[in-house]
């Protein structure tokens, strides 16, 4: 492994506890898939005692994967080791990840337990995780804040019961980059039988130098990296996938690492993960922003022209940009679109779901004059939440804007299958839209979040809105694309109602 870097994705797990993330059985399943297509060697795919339906899309994923490692999260508890180890069951490859908090912090305030006990659970939970996968990864929870010698204890205790990954963990994003590195190498130096496991980091991002941290890890023994696409995770996200891989493979002089990652399934797996949870990746982000391989000043650009490198440290083409673009159109036909489906490493069982997914696509094609991979997953991901949460539908929209006068908003949706009609003014074309979906379905609910961004260039771009509501205590994200922003937004609004209703939730690890 000296020259080897394991990347374990848990976007599936720690990235969908960002707030209204939130993923479907299906939706889980899409993206493992494009995980395992991506290269990743371990895909923590959920926390199995956290809900029934966490525990049936980790056992759905386990069922499809065949060449990553399929992992579930479970806390040193035997009920839910077990839970772990039987959703993980049908897993070509398995692993059951348990962790317990060792800070003083958490071991007084939220377990409540002396160390001697925490120490003891630990050696019990990689005991029991062991009769259902020899591959067992034990966490010290709040790693960053604890006691060196308590954590060279319990690593010791951990490995003599038969763990094969040892995982630090800057739960908090507390630490910063010499300190942390300083942290595993001590460790290293200091547990014993060090060399007979695997070391590993996993770092949250609140301080913004989650991937800075995991990079020192790396640099003084670490040989995984647990990291989410786009940085997904709960508060400020985790270390990013795209940009520990990316830092190894253009620093080799630095690293001297290999990665098992399809670079150029970067981009598309990024598009993908952001359309299904809601969260819409920022222009400036590194490597898969918009902006990212962009020029705006003219000595840069002066540069880039006369000389790639001046200015630009990777290809483009090497994460996924500037292959999008597709030659399907409006006279394309369903045996087109399926290949090009395929292609895109997306699946879509029933023929119903194909047929309407294809008729979307038409109708989107007669709109622009190019279709994009975006487009095309935005429209797969649109029919899928139609079929998962049909409580409201949108059947049309009118909306009526002039300068100097109040915008009106006419919305005609379904709501249980019957159809309702309802008008409402409004500050501008949204906001009358949202009063009006309101006035049919009284969600009582709080608007938390309201987002607008293109899923490619050009002014006949879908647009992508992004919804967030909250009410009882929960929070969903919902989505909508079209070449209209107004339609847009009614179709993220009602998606974020038809998940507010659904029975699809998820309770947090760490209650």
């Amino acid at each position: 492994m000296k020259n080897k870097l394991i990347i374990f994705d848990t976007t599936l797990r720690d990235g969908e506890q960002s707030p209204g993330a939130s993923m479907t059985q299906e939706e889980k399943v899409r993206i493992a898939k494009q995980l395992e297509k991506l290269g990743v060697n371990v895909i923590e795919a959920g926390f199995a005692a956290a809900s029934p339906g966490d525990y049936e899309a980790i056992n759905a994923v386990a069922k499809t994967i065949t060449k990553s490692t399929v992992c579930s999260l479970a806390r040193a508890l035997e009920a839910d080791i077990e839970k772990a180890g039987k959703a993980i069951e049908p897993a070509a490859n398995k692993r059951i990840h348990t962790f317990i908090a060792t800070s003083q912090i958490h071991m007084e305030n939220k377990l409540r337990m002396k160390p001697e006990q925490v120490l003891n659970q630990a050696v019990k939970a990689v005991e029991w995780a062991l009769s259902y996968t020899e591959d067992v990864e034990f966490s010290a929870e709040d790693a960053v804040r604890s006691d060196i010698g308590f954590l060279v204890e319990i690593f010791d205790a951990a490995i003599k019961a038969g763990a094969k990954t040892i995982n630090v963990p800057d739960t908090v994003g507390y630490s910063i980059p010499d300190v942390w590195g300083h942290r595993m190498k001590t460790l290293i130096e200091k547990v014993p039988n060090s060399d007979k496991v695997i070391w590993s980091t996993h770092c949250h991002n609140d301080l913004g130098m989650a991937v800075a941290n995991s990079l020192s890890a790396v640099l003084n023994g670490a040989r995984q990296v647990e990291c989410t696409i786009n940085g997904l995770g709960e508060r400020a996200g985790n270390a990013s996938l795209e940009e520990i891989v990316m830092a190894v493979k253009t620093r080799k002089d630095i690293f001297n690492l290999e990665t098992q990652i399809n670079t150029q399934q970067i981009v598309p797996t990024s598009r993908l993960v952001s359309t299904i949870t809601g969260y819409p990746v920022q222009p400036n982000k590194a490597v898969v922003g918009a902006n990212a391989f962009a020029h705006e000043s003219g000595i840069h650009q002066d540069g880039v022209l006369k000389h790639r490198e001046t200015y630009e440290i990777m290809l483009a083409q090497d994460v996924g940009w500037g292959a999008n673009k597709i030659s399907l159109g409006k006279l394309s036909g369903r045996n087109a679109f399926k290949s090009r489906l395929s292609e895109l490493g997306i699946e879509i069982e029933s023929e119903e779901t194909f047929n309407a997914t294809f008729d979307r696509f038409k109708v989107l094609a007669d709109k622009k004059s190019q279709i994009f991979d975006e487009d095309i997953h935005a429209l797969v991901s649109e029919e899928y939440v139609e079929e998962s949460y049909d409580l409201y539908k949108l059947i049309g929209l009118k909306t009526a804007s002039e300068t100097g006068k109040t915008p009106i908003s006419e919305i005609e949706m379904t709501m249980d299958g019957k159809s309702q009609k309802s008008s409402a003014e409004g500050s501008g074309s949204v906001d009358a839209a949202f009063k009006a979906i309101e006035s049919i379905v009284q969600s009582k609910a709080e608007l938390l979040l309201f987002s607008v961004n293109n899923i490619t260039s050009g002014t006949d771009s879908q647009g992508e809105v992004t919804v967030r509501l909250s009410r009882g205590g929960r929070i969903v994200n919902g989505q909508g694309s079209d070449t209209d922003i107004v339609i847009a937004s009614a179709k993220a609004y009602i998606s974020a109602l038809n998940k507010l209703h659904s029975k699809y939730e998820r309770a947090h690890p760490q209650v």
